[in-house]
């Protein structure tokens, strides 16, 4: 048998066909439309007319630069973020506002807002049995803040700091009445928030001063005691006395040092000069005494006579001889005077040693005295800080005290909210719209019915037609000249049998939900109830065939003669309907073989086909039954509701259909379908698909 590939997608949808159905549907279409129309109308024009205002509230600071304590800071108060806007939403629709509004405006007199006031009869009958509960079991506080949470609306503009309260009603009066007193109660409980705040604070910051007034006093009397006790002398610039004499001995000391040095070395210069025999010229301590430079100037003059007298004067001359005699004096005089400026340097670099010894001893004494007192110094600080903090903070808490006093005493605590926009009266309803409405129904009642027409027509299979092909008709049962010519047709009826396409298309369009297929001449004519479960499956309808013929000669074609469970394995008990249904190798057909159980164990439970049947006819749209050659009583237990008979015949003059037929006419069954199989195993779509 030549293997063919699965022709599923013969089968496509004529949308010329499938669109025509609108047309011809129009006015069915159009009466629905416009009845649905009526209605949305007249209920729309019935309702209760519906209002909605708004009131805006604004998130800001209401505090004055001029009265805050810090009038030089740049922030104007606490500004929200969008998790503290959305938790002031919560505030504005909270119950306890709620609450004070519907007392303030007596809401609860209103059957607007009393579900017990005018229940509906539905409502009645469900509180009557218990499927509801009776709304007058609920406080009437309760079910009017449930009545004013169902038509509220609190919300925060997105990209600001606004929050819009909508209300609803149908008393446009009232409607923009309740968002404005709830705007209202909101910034009083913000304030009446405040008051409470500061009342707090007051209460706390008194004895909070009170205690750190206490704490002040110790403080600073420590302080002043550890003074007393030490004994620390205050110097300049608020310094301990002992610590600036230090410094000013360490400065002494490194003078006197200096000095004493400078002294020495002068000293030591000098006397290399003198032991020398040098010139004292060079040595500055020697030129800096008056006496030396008055001998020095004496001098110049003896020089300076010896030479004027020279010109004129031997050299032995008395005049001569005399003025060089001073001449010598007066360098034994400034030699004996630079020695004293050398005993005069040396004294005082003695002085300057003595008195840097003495220094020296008195800055060690000064160093121990020193640290004692920065000791004590350390301990003073840490007095003078813990008093200074502890006045600091006295200071801040009675400023405090004192602003909060003066806010409290003076009512001046504005809440962090202004209403910018109030709610006005609406003059038009939001609900209902009965143009828009009644539009909207027109025009989805159209669709809908438009869609459910479509549908029909899919689902009846007048839009179906084949792939490559004209449309599949199964009232006009015809083939297109198209496949004509493509491939040879089918028989056409022979002695009043139907075509394999003929009887597919009557199944169809009948709705049958079963399809008994009885074959009297044998094997041969089985091949009419594959053809048409073929026919039927690749129309798009889910078909399956169950063979009961004694060889399996209807079902050995579709499972390529594999021996599967079947049937008869099912009657036994061996298997379940998951393990012998099967798929048809060539189409989308399923079928359940005669199957491998023993015939005669699986017939003790023949009276189970008819569950079968009914399970069978639940899950397919078509049950095709081929039960070979068999008599009225073989097919009864197969019968049900919508279920057509068909007899599968080759040549109607063999005898064996004439018996048949004649039986079955006999036992009731006029409406037999006559079916041939003749021609048909060459036919659509050229498709080498045998039965048998």
């Amino acid at each position: 048998m030549p293997v063919v590939s699965n022709q599923a997608n013969d089968i496509d949808v004529d949308l010329g066909r499938l669109f025509a159905s609108l047309a011809a549907h129009w006015l069915r279409i159009l009466l629905v439309a416009v009845c649905i129309t009526g209605l949305a109308f007249l209920l729309a024009w019935s309702a209760t007319p519906l209002y909605r205002a708004e009131t805006r509230i604004l998130i800001e600071t209401r505090e004055s630069p001029v009265t805050r304590a810090d009038a030089s800071g740049g922030s104007d108060g606490p500004i929200l973020d969008a998790e503290g806007v959305a938790s002031q939403v919560q505030v504005i629709s909270s119950t306890d506002i709620l609450k004070k509004v519907a007392a303030d405006l007596d809401l609860a007199s209103r059957s607007e807002f009393d579900p017990s006031a005018d229940m509906s009869l539905p409502k009645r009958i469900l509180v009557s049995t218990g499927l509801m509960r009776d709304p007058k079991e609920v406080p009437s506080e309760e079910r009017v803040v449930s009545a004013m949470r169902d038509k509220l609306k609190v919300y925060a503009v997105e990209g600001s700091r606004v929050i819009a309260v909508e209300f609803s009603s149908s008393d446009p009066q009232l409607a923009a009445t309740v968002p404005n007193r709830i705007a209202e109660a909101y910034l009083s409980v913000q304030q009446i928030a405040k008051q409470q705040s500061n009342t707090n604070a007051t209460q706390w910051l008194q004895p909070e001063i009170a205690n750190l007034s206490e704490r002040v006093k110790e403080a600073e009397s420590k302080v002043a005691a550890f003074r007393a006790q030490s004994d620390l002398p205050i110097g300049q610039n608020n310094s301990v006395l002992a610590t600036q004499q230090l410094s000013e001995l360490s400065s002494e000391l490194s003078r006197v040092r200096a000095n004493r040095s400078a002294a020495e070395a002068n000293a030591e210069s000098l006397r290399a000069t003198i032991q020398a025999g040098a010139s004292l010229d060079s040595a500055p301590e020697v030129l800096s005494s008056p006496l030396i430079q008055r001998l020095r100037e004496r001098e110049v003059e003896l020089k300076a006579q010896i030479a004027d007298l020279s010109v004129t004067l031997l050299g032995n001359h008395p005049r001569l001889r005399a003025l060089n005699s001073q001449l010598n004096d007066l360098e034994g005089q400034i030699r004996t005077e630079a020695r004293k400026v050398l005993a005069g340097l040396e004294t005082e670099a003695r002085t300057a040693a003595a008195r840097e010894a003495s220094l020296q001893r008195d800055l060690d004494a000064l160093k121990e005295v020193s640290a004692r007192a920065d000791d004590q110094q350390i301990e003073l600080r840490s007095l003078e800080r813990e008093a200074a903090a502890q006045r600091d903070l006295l200071e801040s808490y009675m400023a405090r005290y004192r602003e909060a006093l003066s806010r409290g005493e003076g009512n001046y605590l504005p809440a962090d909210a202004r209403i910018f926009q109030r709610a006005m009266p609406p003059v038009e309803p939001y609900f209902p719209k009965i143009l828009p409405i009644t539009i909207a129904a027109f025009v989805a009642s159209l669709l809908i019915m438009a869609v459910i027409t479509l549908l029909q027509e899919l689902f009846s299979g007048r839009a179906m037609r084949r792939a490559g092909q004209g449309f599949y008709d199964v009232d006009e049962l015809a083939m297109p000249a198209a496949a004509a010519v493509e491939a040879p047709v089918v028989v056409e009826e022979r002695n009043g049998a139907l075509t394999v396409q003929r009887a597919a298309a009557a199944l169809i369009a009948d709705h049958a939900k079963r399809a008994i297929f009885v074959s009297p001449e044998g094997d041969e004519a089985a091949a009419a109830s594959v053809m048409v479960a073929r026919e039927i499956a690749d129309a798009g309808q889910r078909v399956l065939l169950l063979d009961l013929t004694a060889s399996g000669v209807a079902s050995q074609p579709m499972l390529d003669n594999q021996q599967r469970p079947g049937i008869t394995n099912l009657l036994a008990a061996e298997a379940q309907f998951t393990d012998v249904i099967h798929a048809d190798f060539y189409s989308d057909c399923h079928v359940i073989p005669v199957g491998t159980a023993d015939p005669e164990t699986a017939m003790r439970a023949a009276d189970r086909l008819p569950i079968i049947m009914r399970s069978l006819a639940s899950a397919y749209d078509l049950v095709v039954v081929e039960c070979g050659p068999t008599d009225p009583e073989g097919i009864e237990r197969l019968m049900g509701d919508d279920t057509k008979l068909a007899l599968a015949m080759i040549d109607p003059a063999d005898d064996a259909v004439t018996v048949s037929a004649e039986a079955f006419a006999g036992a009731g069954y006029d409406d037999m379908m006559l079916v041939s199989p003749v021609g048909a195993a060459a036919g659509r779509n050229g498709m080498q698909r045998s039965a048998a």
